[in-house]
Order: structure tokens, then C-alpha cells, then sequence
């Protein structure tokens, strides 16, 4: 547990060493009511070894809420372009966020602050800089809830709210995130120094990363494309990750996706209720451009606008065969993940078909997807032993007891133990995910400042694969009014 006051923490900004056309440096701006701590992450706390009892003083809030800063911070907005629904937008950048600095921890690693909804940057376009409670307590909730179930991600570790109005759909309460990550370079940081013909500030943009947080590629003969392929590698276990829990990004822009592999950017997101391949969660996404089943495409598509970006540093034929990599290096990861979920400790050339039919059942009687897996951890595998309570989820009970007949086969042919298998199982199907109607639940009692049910999340879904006494509902299926909820990119 961390012992550091929020004086003592150890700060540098080494973003801000790069050149100034990397960034705006200004200072967020305070909210024009009282600040309040909304809700406070011991566990990301720990990550820059913050005494817990800091959260307690007015300072905190003072801090983490935009009116007070510690010498060693370096405030700045990143800058940055990107590809949005496909269509490439020149001049993007930090339009409501703030890098106050990066906080060192006692083991050397540090840790990127950056601050949601600080105010108005030269970036805003014609934004107003500000983050609505709402927004908050979905990013915090779920970057937390990613972590939980082993997803690379941001972090967050407060939310500072207020009584300032903001516009959105509606008027809303402002809020601020303050949210973590090693950094917060996304690929939308190489466009602009590509169309920007600026291949100087592109070169030294690579070198940053690779010095920070690619150190083993700094004598690689081509270091600029083998930094291409780690990317390429991170990105695709990222996206099986998304796909193997269910769970669809909404916005997945070249501006927000992530040079480190990280979950980035929580705007419109969706852990599925009923098993939908073409599940989209962001209503503002007519095409279904980024639906679920087109997550794994839509990640090659973006890596494809990071390899153009790089093409003035590295050779086309060496970002071709990393780009090629990725579709393998996806499947393969997805396979493994999903045998794990199965519960098959063996890879077998049926096992493709084993998951595509068990998938199309899932599809076929829109069952809920979290449930019925953690279900079929109980799957007894014996001849002419049966599964009644996983057979009630499907409307087809024929075509379920025909692959559970090939499953259990499968089983034996492993010479699986179901007490064993089933411990297995539990621990990569999780019971509990950040269902829309939870959070919906959670923002409500928020606005009205009852923000218990925040921390009661929180500590819940930091456990997600651990049977928790008392919490059995918020691991039972949505209500009718909670299934399908609207979530737009003001999310």
C-alpha cells in the first residue's frame, strides 16, 4: 500500500521535453461551483503509491478537480488527428483533457495523470472541454472492470463532480475523470506528423515510444517496423480479449486506439446481454461500422492507417509482413481464449467448429451471453448424464443436445474431470460484467448524490470471477427496461 502524500509525489512530464508542436500547454480550468469527490480507486491508487488517506483532504479534491496544482506538474493538451468512422480528420488532439504529468511509483514505472473534462483547450473545436457526471462514472467503472477481467486498459482513479451545468442532449452535472495509463499516445499521433508531411516530428514521435515503453527495440536494425509489429501484436490479443468477454469498444477510431495496446477512450460501450454477433452499441452508428463481429476487421483497418503513418520511417514490404501478422496472431489468440472458456485443455482441429456452433446456438435463442457461459462451467460430461438447467436457455433444445453430445465427447476425449474443469472455467467466465442497465442504475442514484452504488460497482466488479453472497442480482439477466439501452458518442 502506498504511503505518499499528494505533495510528495514524484512527477516529471517527459512529453513535454518533445517539441512544442507535440502540444498546448495551459493549466485545466476549475469548475465554477464547489468541487466534491464523487468516488475514489484504492487500486489505482496503489499504482503511484498515493496514501489512501489523501483522498480524505480538500486538497485531493482541489487537485484532481482542476483548481490546484503540485510543482512538478507540466499541464498540457496532446495533439493529434485520426480517422473517424473511416474519414480522416486533420486536427483532432486533447479537446476536454489535460496531461498534468506523469507520477513515478517507488519501482520506477510511471503513470501518466490525465485529467477528463479539465475545460477548453486550442483543441475543443467547438466543444466546451467539460465531461458530464454521466460519462465519468461509465469510464471509471468499466476501465476498472476491463482490468479486473485481465483486458489491457486505462485505470481511473477518481471522480470529482460539481454542481456546473453542462450541455449535452440535456443539462447535466460536470464532472471530472482523472484517468492513468503508461501513456496516452494513440496511432492518431503518428497521422498528423504523416499528413502534416512533418516526418522530422514523426521520427522523434517513435523514438519517444520506443525509448519509454519499447526499450528492447532501441538497437533493433529496423526499429520503426519492428515497433509497427509489437503494436500489431498487442492490438490483436486486445481485440480477442473484446471479443472472447463479449464486450464491444463503439467508437474505434484511429484516435483512439492505443500505441500500447490499451483499452482507450470509453465513450458508447457494451458488455452484451443477449448474444448478438452484430451487436452495436452506439446509436449513433448507423452502418454498424464498429458492430461486435467487425471489431477484429475494423482493428486491421486502423493498424493499416498506423503502417501508411510510419511509411516515411520503415520500408513498405517490413510493415506489410507486420500488417500481414496481425489476422493470424487475432485468430490464434481467440481460438486459445475461447477453448479456455469451453474449458478444453488440448487444441484440436474440431475445436473451431465446436465454438462456431456453440456461438450460433447462443445467437439463435438470444441467450445471455455472460450467464450461459459461467453456466456451462457446471456441464457434467458423463454418458447419459444431462445439462436441464443449461439446456433451458435455448429455444432449440434438439440442436443444443446434439453438440452437447459432440462437447461432452470432446471432453472425455481429454479425459476432462468436471470438478476440475469447472474451477477452470470459472476462472476465465466471469459472473459479473458492467451491464448498461448496472451503470444506467448507478448514474441515476449519482445525480440524485447518493454515490454509494458507485463503490458498491467498483468493489464488485473488481472481482468478476469470484461468486460474491448478496450480490447474486447484479448477476442475473437485465430487466425488459434495461435491455437495449441508447448510448451515444456523448457517453
Amino acid at each position: 500500500m502506498g504511503d505518499r502524500q499528494l505533495e510528495t509525489l514524484t512527477f516529471h512530464n517527459t512529453y513535454a521535453r518533445l517539441p512544442e508542436a507535440f502540444y498546448a500547454k495551459l493549466n485545466p480550468t476549475p469548475f465554477s461551483s464547489s468541487p466534491y469527490l464523487v468516488s475514489f480507486n484504492a487500486a489505482a491508487a496503489d499504482l503511484i503509491d498515493l496514501d489512501l488517506r489523501e483522498a480524505e483532504r480538500p486538497e485531493f479534491t482541489a487537485l484532481f478537480g482542476g483548481s490546484m496544482l503540485t510543482p512538478a506538474m507540466e499541464p498540457l493538451a496532446m495533439l493529434y488527428s485520426g480517422h473517424q468512422f473511416g474519414v480522416y480528420v486533420p486536427q483532432l488532439g486533447d479537446g476536454r483533457a489535460i496531461l498534468l504529468g506523469e507520477a513515478t511509483n517507488a519501482r520506477g514505472e510511471r503513470w501518466d495523470l490525465h485529467l477528463k473534462g479539465a475545460g477548453m483547450t486550442p483543441f475543443s473545436r467547438d466543444g466546451d472541454g467539460r465531461a458530464v457526471l454521466r460519462s465519468t462514472i461509465r469510464e471509471y467503472l468499466c476501465s476498472e472492470a476491463m482490468h479486473a477481467l485481465g483486458i489491457p486498459t486505462t485505470r481511473a482513479l477518481s471522480i470529482i463532480g460539481s454542481d456546473e451545468k453542462v450541455y449535452r442532449e440535456q443539462v447535466e452535472s460536470g464532472a471530472m475523470l482523472l484517468r492513468m495509463a503508461p501513456s496516452h499516445v494513440r496511432f492518431g499521433t503518428f497521422e498528423i506528423f504523416y499528413y502534416r508531411r512533418q516526418h522530422e516530428h514523426l521520427r522523434v514521435l517513435a523514438d519517444y515510444v520506443i525509448d519509454h515503453h519499447y526499450p528492447h527495440l532501441r538497437e533493433a536494425p529496423d526499429k520503426y517496423a519492428a515497433l509497427f509489429a509489437q503494436v500489431v501484436e498487442r492490438t490483436a490479443r486486445l481485440i480477442a480479449r473484446w471479443q472472447a468477454v463479449g464486450w464491444a469498444h463503439g467508437v474505434m477510431n484511429t484516435d483512439n486506439m492505443s500505441i500500447l495496446g490499451l483499452t482507450l477512450d470509453y465513450g458508447p460501450f457494451g458488455f452484451m446481454d443477449d448474444y448478438d454477433a452484430g451487436f452495436i452499441c452506439n446509436h449513433s452508428d448507423h452502418n454498424g461500422r464498429y458492430a461486435f463481429n467487425q471489431q477484429p476487421f475494423i482493428g486491421l483497418w486502423n493498424l493499416s492507417c498506423l503502417a501508411q503513418a510510419l511509411l516515411p520511417l520503415a520500408e513498405k514490404d517490413a510493415l506489410k509482413e507486420g500488417l500481414d501478422g496481425y489476422m493470424p496472431l487475432f485468430e490464434r489468440e481467440y481460438r486459445s481464449l475461447m477453448r479456455a472458456k469451453l474449458g478444453l485443455a488440448d487444441a484440436r482441429d474440431q475445436d473451431e467448429e465446436l465454438i462456431r456452433d456453440f456461438l450460433g446456438l447462443l445467437q439463435g435463442s438470444h441467450a445471455d451471453y455472460t450467464i450461459v457461459w459461467r453456466e456451462l462451467g457446471g456441464f457434467l460430461s458423463g454418458r447419459g448424464m444431462v445439462n436441464d438447467r443449461l439446456r433451458e436457455h435455448f429455444l432449440n433444445r434438439e440442436r443444443f443436445d446434439a453438440w452437447a453430445v459432440q462437447y461432452a465427447e470432446r471432453l472425455r476425449a481429454e479425459r476432462s474431470r468436471d470438478d476440475d474443469r469447472q474451477q477452470a472455467m470459472n476462472r476465465v467466465n466471469p459472473k459479473y460484467v458492467l451491464r448498461n442497465y448496472l451503470v444506467q442504475a448507478a448514474i441515476e442514484k449519482a445525480q440524485q448524490k447518493d454515490f454509494a452504488e458507485i463503490d458498491r460497482l467498483l468493489a464488485l466488479l473488481q472481482r468478476p470471477y469470484t461468486d460474491q453472497p448478496g450480490m447474486e442480482g447484479y448477476a442475473a439477466p437485465p430487466p425488459n427496461w434495461g435491455k437495449h439501452l441508447s448510448v451515444s458518442c456523448s457517453s
